[in-house]
């Protein structure tokens, strides 16, 4: 597990940042704009990270690389049209991070790495299956020592409604 350091994000010289995971659920919008409208209100910058998990299955036929030049391809491409919609919903230009490897891990890395991240943004799914794994799986055991705050934005609400709830 990653050593996480003191926050910066509210000393002198420093804004605070939201980072909202960045995925392929259809609930992941929700996040982002609810990250970029609280941001916008408070004069805050966004992080929006996505990881690339590339399938490890094709490995012993040599096409490795190439799978996972592709996985992180779809996830630049994802970031970038979020960040288009970040843009034009509330003026919030986002810093872009791709990471790859175990999405909870590649988390507590960005988080290590940017002092000024003050909370971590994660999309609920709506569906029977429940919020997703993320979630329950930070939501769970692993919640008391997350570093960060850990703000869950339920997939299910409107455009309206998060922009009135974010401020």
């Amino acid at each position: 597990m990653v050593e996480i350091k003191r926050r910066r994000s509210f000393e002198a010289g420093h804004r605070l940042k939201f980072m909202v995971l960045v995925d392929e659920t259809p609930e992941c919008d929700r996040a982002v704009h609810f990250a970029v409208r609280r941001a916008a209100r408070l004069g805050a910058r966004v992080v929006m990270l996505a990881v690339a998990e590339p399938p490890e299955t094709m490995e012993w036929l040599g096409v490795g690389d190439a799978m996972r030049a592709e996985a992180e391809a779809e996830t630049v491409e994802r970031l970038e049209a979020l960040a288009a919609a970040a843009r034009r919903a509330a003026g919030v230009d986002p810093e872009l991070v791709v990471a790859t490897g175990e999405r909870a891990e590649a988390i507590l890395r960005q988080i290590e790495a940017d002092e000024d991240i003050a909370f971590l943004v994660l999309a609920a799914a709506v569906g029977s299956d429940g919020p997703g794994p993320l979630v329950s799986s930070i939501a769970g055991r692993n919640a008391g020592g997350f570093p960060v705050p850990v703000v869950i934005v339920p997939g299910a609400l409107s455009e309206a409604e998060i922009t009135a709830l974010a401020g």
